[in-house]
């Protein structure tokens, strides 16, 4: 019996892979409606480009963002609603500000935790509660899927970038052994940098070995389908496969992708001249980047 596939999964596989309809509907047959799988067939096939995220939605919002003045700490969060028209209106965007100003002034905590605090302008109501409330203003759904900050005390700096059109913002972490280097203006700048790199170039972890072993794995049986498919000879598939997964790993890791200001040298060579030029070693340790429209 044929698996009926739904235009709303044709459409979401499409959207994640930016194959065509009928490809994406025979890959969703073949599958048995498994959108994770169907996009793993695509891929194999060489007819979709690897994802830059697990799942997208076509969500509308704002991203804010900031950093206080020594960069010693920063916070970064996502507002949504399902319009444009509503995301660009003064009230929506106030609102997120108002959300930023009390989460730059909290003590760093899950989003749960955050959602779960009194909202500091409506007495009463807790921040989750004020969220809720701003659909009713608005008649449309409204959340807040993301709020991070970063507070790394007197050895760590924070960069921020936060694209013009705020639907895209980063947050980094950089560390230090030396507290003046970390307070300078040179690992101020070298954290924006990297921030800006981030926003464009969309990592999916600092090193390679931070990649999550379950998405390798799924790199690996792709790549293990490719050579298959391709007749390559059997004795020359595993160099093959090992070689692609070297290349995976290459772009998605941070430290490993080439600059986007200079793609004659990493972005881990990037920080390790930084440190070179001020007498201490710099470390990414940790960043986050929010999309408006990705999940």
């Amino acid at each position: 019996m044929t698996q009926t596939i739904s235009a709303k999964d044709v459409a979401e596989l499409r959207g994640r892979t930016s194959a065509g309809m009928m490809d994406c509907k025979k890959a969703l047959e073949e599958a048995g409606g498994d959108l994770n799988r169907a996009a793993e067939i695509l891929r194999a096939k060489g007819i979709a480009k690897a994802e830059t995220r697990a799942g997208r939605s076509t969500l509308q919002g704002v991203v804010a963002g900031y950093v206080n003045g020594d960069a010693t700490e920063g916070a970064l969060l996502m507002l949504t609603c399902e319009t444009d028209f509503v995301a660009r209106t003064a009230g929506f965007q106030q609102t997120a500000e108002r959300l930023l100003a009390q989460l730059a002034a909290s003590a760093p905590t899950e989003l749960a935790g955050f959602l779960a605090q009194p909202a500091a302008d409506l007495a009463g109501k807790t921040v989750d509660e004020a969220v809720k409330a701003l659909s009713g203003t608005t008649g449309e759904g409204v959340g807040l899927p993301a709020a991070i900050k970063f507070a790394p005390g007197d050895k760590g700096t924070i960069g921020l970038y936060l694209h013009h059109n705020r639907l895209v913002g980063v947050l980094v972490e950089l560390t230090c052994g030396s507290e003046g280097v970390a307070r300078g203006s040179g690992a101020q700048e070298l954290a924006r940098e990297v921030a800006l790199h981030i926003a464009s170039a969309d990592p999916m972890a600092v090193r390679p070995e931070d990649i999550p072993a379950e998405v390798v794995a799924r790199e690996r049986r792709i790549a293990e389908e490719q050579v298959v498919a391709e007749a390559k000879p059997e004795a020359v598939r595993p160099k093959i496969v090992e070689g692609k997964i070297r290349k995976f790993l290459a772009e998605r890791a941070l430290l490993e992708q080439p600059w986007v200001k200079d793609d004659k040298k990493t972005v881990g060579q990037l920080i390790a001249e930084a440190g070179k030029t001020v007498g201490a070693g710099f470390t990414v340790t940790r960043f986050v980047r929010l999309k408006v429209g990705e999940s």
